[in-house]
């Protein structure tokens, strides 16, 4: 039985096109990234202001008396969306950012060392620029840029900043690339060449 099982597997993957993988049908990337904030209006200025995305559909409230939260967003059923807005930023992902209360509504960000931890990550073509950009604009950086000397990801500058309600983001810059590109694909998705 597992040698059919293992002839069925290799012939529907030869059966494949090329760069096709035979995970979710259809799937062609990444769409945005939601992120619940303590002010909405607050966040989508932070967004456009200082990160320099633009500001697109504003949505209303979801409020519910029933368990319509609860079975679609796996959330408390008393919880509700007051309102939430799309931006989109630059040549990459959106970010729908969702103002909620809920009774059980923790407060406390995750640290990127918690389960469920996170980060928003943003390509810069000049990093000195963006961090005395940041620096200018009263945004909190973490230490200094730092830049991978060896390793598969030689060539990359990062540095993390918090947004003011303490949101963990990162700016990156590999002007020249990184060193895996010599010898892995398939090649990260990169804001550089947005069609590779």
């Amino acid at each position: 039985m597992r040698l059919k099982q293992t002839i069925a597997c290799a012939a529907f993957a030869l059966a494949l096109p090329l760069g096709a993988s035979a995970g979710m049908p259809g799937m062609k990337g990444a769409h945005h990234v939601g992120i619940t904030v303590p002010d909405m209006h607050e966040a989508v200025r932070f967004f456009v202001d200082v990160i320099g995305c633009e500001a697109s559909i504003e949505l209303g409230a979801f409020k519910f008396a029933d368990d319509w939260m609860t079975v679609h967003l796996n959330v408390d059923p008393r919880a509700e969306i007051r309102r939430f807005q799309m931006v989109r930023c630059g040549q990459g992902i959106n970010v729908e950012v969702f103002e909620y209360a809920a009774p059980d509504q923790a407060t406390r960000l995750p640290r990127n060392s918690d389960i469920g931890g996170h980060h928003l990550a943003f390509y810069v073509e000049d990093m000195d620029k963006a961090v005395a950009w940041l620096r200018a604009k009263g945004v909190r950086t973490l230490g200094s840029p730092s830049t991978f000397k060896e390793g598969p990801a030689a060539g990359l500058t990062w540095m993390y900043f918090l947004a003011p309600w303490g949101l963990q983001l990162e700016i990156v810059s590999l002007p020249r690339g990184m060193a895996y590109e010599k010898t892995t694909k398939p090649l990260l998705w990169d804001p550089r060449y947005p069609a590779r």
